[in-house]
Order: structure tokens, then sequence, then C-alpha cells
């Protein structure tokens, strides 16, 4: 197999840590994935020809995202690597996993396709699992799976509580905590947390097999059978008394403002028992923390918060059950990626030829909109760190020079908030004293500006000084 010539001698690259490492049977498919994915994460919104610098590069694009030899899985694998590396230093993680829809029923011509909520539109279902920090901040996408419905049995299988889990999409969920426990082999020091909304109530996800340090926390939607006086689980929770209350920050969601609400909280230990509809599996019962926080006023006509948690850690004090809280609210960061996905990355926009096609793009997008996410939320937990964390040396000196308007860098990099906030101010971020932190609209903007900027600083940077070589 051929080696890439212009992989030689290069500065590694956000890239080349993600995907340098991918195997798809030949060096010099690597060697494009990496040019592409520098391309595309240059310009993440912009449509392949206008990303691409040439009719060339376009070819290559399309002729990589229609190759059958790539597969998805192995995209995405050496950016797991590189998450892993991340991961493994951290004591605590959250695994956050959920199922977006990608709609592709403004593009009838790709194939391939299955339909939705309604066989009037088409597109992808995507269930992908992202590792957080305590902080909010993003390591990677752990592990994505993507499926289609056939729209000719569309509402016509058998009854839901008589097929097994394996034959339905919950299994879903019981494949991103597969992936949890494999990534928990890598990392023994890491304490894993599985994180799931109210369609992760499955009870079979309770039954699966964990190694201790990996653990589950489910907001529920089941009132189910307990092994308590109440009977009934949320009944039982009811009944302990008020723990403490919880000031939790809101984020603006459409058009609701951003608020802070204060929540009662209560917790119990309780054992759930197995479900009636399944007796003749004689299914083991299965012990559980469950964890109330409700909001009892909330702002006129506003619905109160109400969070009902299920969790395989244990609640012994106030203070943990405001842990497991915090947890959950996490969740927020996956939902923000979906954002980064479709808006910042446009996936939606993608115009290629089938489903595979799409899959292979997805893949790429998906990683490209964790770097967006995660520069924006790591300069917020580590702000004072150099921003060589996040940009290779031509794009913080060409930052630099055109934020200060000097021909020539400093020798030092500024801080990774500093360069986060000109990136953003690129973008059109005002950066007053009131405008807070910037998001991550801004900041994917000034990331295509940068790269231009990069491209100039490249072209005219004085060459370096020849090498001298001694005389012996």
């Amino acid at each position: 197999m051929a080696e890439d010539p212009d992989q030689e001698g290069r500065e590694a690259t956000w890239a080349m840590t993600e995907f340098g490492a991918a195997l798809l049977g030949d060096a010099r498919r690597t060697a494009r994935l990496v040019r592409l994915a520098e391309t595309l994460g240059a310009r993440p919104s912009a449509s392949l020809p206008d990303a691409c610098a040439d009719h060339a590069q376009l070819k290559a694009a399309y002729r990589f995202f229609a190759n059958e030899a790539v597969e998805p899985t192995a995209l995405l694998a050496p950016h797991a690597e590189a998450m892993i590396a991340r991961l493994a230093p951290q004591p605590l993680v959250r695994a956050v996993q959920d199922t977006t829809e990608l709609d592709f029923t403004h593009h009838p011509a790709t194939s391939g396709l299955g339909a939705l909520n309604d066989t009037s539109h088409q597109g992808l279902f995507v269930h992908s699992t992202l590792a957080f920090t305590p902080d909010r901040v993003p390591l990677g996408v752990l592990a994505q799976q993507v499926w289609t419905r056939d729209p000719a049995t569309l509402g016509q299988q058998p009854d839901h509580k008589t097929r097994p889990i394996a034959e339905k999409e919950s299994q879903k969920w019981l494949t991103s905590l597969r992936a949890v426990v494999a990534a928990a082999g890598r990392c023994p020091a890491t304490h894993l947390v599985s994180v799931g909304d109210r369609e992760a109530d499955v009870y079979d996800l309770f039954l699966e097999p964990r190694p201790a340090g990996v653990d589950l926390l489910v907001r529920a939607v089941q009132h189910r059978r307990v092994e308590a006086e109440a009977g009934y689980l949320w009944a039982a929770v009811a009944a302990a008394p008020v723990a403490a209350t919880v000031a939790l920050a809101v984020p603006r969601h459409g058009g609701r403002p951003a608020r802070t609400a204060t929540l009662t909280l209560r917790w119990a230990a309780l054992t759930l028992r197995a479900p009636t509809h399944r007796a003749a599996e004689h299914l083991p019962n299965v012990p559980v923390w469950a964890v109330r926080a409700r909001e009892e006023r909330p702002p006129p006509g506003v619905e109160p918060l109400d969070w009902r948690l299920l969790t395989t850690c244990p609640v012994a004090t106030a203070d943990e059950a405001r842990d497991r809280l915090a947890w959950y609210a996490c969740r927020w960061g996956i939902e923000l990626w979906h954002k980064v996905l479709k808006s910042g990355c446009q996936i939606e926009a993608r115009q290629l030829a089938d489903a595979a096609h799409l899959r292979r793009s997805l893949a790429l997008y998906s990683v490209i909109a964790w770097r967006l996410l995660y520069a924006t939320l790591l300069s917020r937990a580590v702000p004072d760190a150099p921003c060589t964390l996040l940009l290779e040396p031509d794009e913080w000196r060409a930052l630099v020079c055109r934020i200060q308007h000097v021909p020539i860098p400093p020798a030092d990099p500024p801080t990774l908030r500093q360069a986060v906030h000109w990136i953003a101010h690129l973008g059109g971020f005002p950066g007053r004293r009131q405008d807070g932190e910037p998001g991550v609209i801004v900041l994917w903007r000034g990331l295509q500006h940068l790269a231009d900027l990069t491209v100039m600083y490249a072209i005219m940077k004085p060459p370096p000084p020849p090498r001298v070589v001694g005389k012996g």
C-alpha cells in the first residue's frame, strides 16, 4: 500500500489526530479522509462544492463518500481511539445517548432512505453516544447506530410488548451500553455513567450485565411496580420526605428565555419488580435508587420541571441526590450537539446519491460537529490553558495577526479563552460584558473565517531560515 507523500513532514492536525489511524484498506484512502476532514471542518456549513477548493477536490470528496470499501464504523473508529485517550484520565464521565432523525424529504432522488414518523417523510434515524466530563466538555462520539424504517411495514409490527428486545428499536440502548462497557475496560480508573432520556426506561437495560465502575441513569416514564408498601414506584418516592431544594439553570429553549428553576428533591432506595406481562420469563427484580426533582412553583404558563430519575449508582445523602440530578442535566449537551450537526454542519442539506453515501458523510460530520462543540465548552472549562489545545500553529498565529493588526505574531500563543473569543468575534460575537461567553453558532462562523485567514497566513509568512550544516 502506497503512502501519501503529502503526509510526510506535516505537523499533526486535529484531523490527523481524529482520523489518521483509520483502517480503510489502503493508506491513500486514510490520507484522503484526513484531507477531506480538514477541508470540510474548515467550512462546516458550506455545501461540498463551496467547501472544496477546486473541481478535482470536489470530485475526490464525492468519490470518497461513494466508495463501498469505506465503512462508517471504520471512519469513527480512530476518533473513538483518540477519545479513549481523553477519557482515561477522567475520574467521572457521563456517556449520554440519544436518538435524532435526519430528514431528507427535500431530496427525493436520494435512494435507500426509510420512512420517518410517517410515510410522507424520508430519512435516517441516528442514535449516538457522547462522552462528557463533569464540566460538560464533550470528549467524543463513543458510539453511533444508524437505521431506516421500511415504509411498507410502518405501523404494522406485532404488539410491542410481545416482541423480544432484539427485534425492537429499543435494542439501541443496550447496544450503546455495551459500547460504554467496552470503553470502561480500556479506562479502569474512570467511573462511566450511561445516561438516557425517558425512552431509555426499558427493563432489559437494567438487566444488561455491567462491570463495577459502570452505572445507569435513566429518566423514568413507567410507573413500575416496586417491593414497597406503596406498591408503585412514584407513590413510594412521594412518601419520602423532601431532602433538599435545588436551584437549576434551565437553558433557553425555543422562544422561552433561560431561567433558574427551584425544585424540591426526594429520593428512595427501591426494588423494581419485573413486568407482569413477562412473568413467563422469570426475570429478576432490580434494585435501584429513585430520585425525583419537581418544580413546585413554575412561572405562569410554563410547564413545571419534573425529573424522575432511576439510577444504579447508590444515593445515600441529599448531596448525592443533587449529583445525580447534575449528571442528568448533562443530557442537554447531546441536544446541543444535534443542533450543531444539523445547523452548523448542515447535515440534512447534503445532497448525495443514496443512504450509504450519507452514512459515510454523517460519520465524518459527526466528528466535525463534536470538534465545534468541544471548542466552545473546553474554553469555558479550562479558560487559561494555551490555545494550542485547540488550534494549530498557523491557525493561532493567523488569528493573532488579524485581531491585533500586526504582521508578525508573538512567540507565545494566547489563552484558550482569548482565542475562542477572538474566533467568535470573527463570527459576529460583540464580546460586550453583558454578552457572556460565545456560543457555538458564532464559533462555527468564526472558524470558517479563520480557515481563510490561515491559508493566507501560510502563503504570506516568511520562509524559515535555511539550515546551516556544520563542517566536520
